[in-house]
């Protein structure tokens, strides 16, 4: 169950950031609504994955599986159909840090600010 929960609150970052990326097309009729799709595919329910425009020249998908703690990003080209593997990381060990690239209050401030006296 935590490591679903995880999976979830980084494919929502993933989401977001792919969001900001996707454009987004009036009146062309061809990206309208949302640019992505979040999908848990039927033969593997454990296995999720975001599908994203971004640009005019490629789909990103991302494939997470948060059994495994591993994340892969692929980028389909549009005017070939040919896709790349653009990065593989296992992130069970991202997830053990306290923070990176934090602002204040860093997770220890706020630890000892929430600790009874």
């Amino acid at each position: 169950m935590r490591t679903g929960m995880l999976g979830l609150v980084m494919l929502a970052g993933m989401v977001m950031g792919a969001a900001l990326a996707a454009p987004e097309r009036h009146d062309s009729g061809s990206l309208r609504g949302t640019p992505y799709q979040v999908q848990s595919t039927a033969a593997n329910p454990d296995m999720l994955a975001v599908s994203a425009n971004v640009g005019d020249k490629f789909q990103q998908l991302t494939i997470i599986d948060p059994k495994r703690r591993v994340m892969s990003v692929y980028h389909i080209d549009f005017a070939t159909g040919k896709i790349a593997l653009r990065s593989v990381r296992m992130f069970e060990f991202d997830l053990q840090m306290k923070q990176f690239n934090g602002k204040e209050p860093l997770p220890e401030e706020i630890e000892s600010l929430l600790r009874p006296r």
